[in-house]
């Protein structure tokens, strides 16, 4: 059975995370390191995807700031989105086939994590990309695909603000409801109790045994990697071609 190498970083700025994906795709493609799931949180920090429209955020940089948001330019599919504390983050660094496919597992991972927390939750179907309560979207999800390594991932709302997703059009959808374990369980639910269980229904999805390492470790192997070039956790390079943007 391959192994999940699952990393809990706790709260990590926008784009110190966003540098770390970078190093282990490139790592990953390279078949120097395996699969990777990063779960962390973020500050406060709307993200805009490629397909962002500048309607979506409608009030504009300099109010966001003024209510100690960040706004950030990515390389991931889907639309505009809103990150910070209590939501939990997941960053994938997975090789993969189709892409709908890897779409439908994390969204699977999700529904699962949130039946044993007691909320029914579907995947899309014939909604956009994510996952939903009812009407109410409760996950989202944005991926880039580099020669069949992804980074960016999945956002799953725990115990988080709701109300920075009113100052924007999340993921594109003028006048969605957003919701949240908290809101749907009505009761408050630490983040670190679904972290677990996001973690290892994602392992389950991928058909994977999660090993949890912390980010140092994670990080020597990277040293190593682009030192020696010796494959680390007995990975093997993917073999694949062109970009590719998926999201909502």
């Amino acid at each position: 059975m391959n192994e999940l190498l699952v990393c809990q970083l706790g709260t990590v700025p926008y784009d110190e995370a966003l540098a770390l994906q970078e190093q282990l795709r490139e790592a990953r493609q390279a078949g120097a390191i395996g699969d990777v799931l990063l779960l962390l949180e973020h500050p406060p920090v709307y993200t805009r995807g490629r397909r962002t429209d500048d309607a979506e955020l409608p009030f504009g940089e300099a109010w966001y700031a003024q209510r100690g948001i960040e706004v950030f330019e990515v390389d991931r599919g889907g639309r505009a989105t809103y990150h910070g504390p209590g939501q939990l983050v997941g960053y994938p660094i997975v090789a993969v086939g189709p892409i709908v496919d890897f779409l439908r597992t994390m969204e699977q991972a999700i529904v699962a994590a949130l039946a044993a927390e007691g909320i029914a939750a579907r995947g899309a179907e014939d909604r956009p990309t994510g996952v939903w309560v009812d009407d109410r979207k409760i996950a989202s999800l944005g991926i880039h695909v580099s020669r069949r390594v992804t980074t960016h991932g999945f956002a799953v709302n725990v115990d988080n603000d709701l109300a920075p997703f009113e100052w924007i059009v999340p993921c594109g959808l003028d006048g969605v409801r957003m919701t949240s374990v908290a809101v749907e369980s009505r009761r408050e639910r630490g983040i670190a109790c679904f972290r677990k269980r996001i973690a290892f229904e994602f392992a389950q999805a991928l058909g994977a045994r999660q090993r949890l390492v912390s980010r140092a470790r994670l990080e020597q192997a990277l040293r190593a990697a682009s030192g020696l070039g010796v494959p680390q956790f007995g990975a093997q390079a993917p073999a694949h071609p062109s970009p590719e943007l998926v999201g909502s």
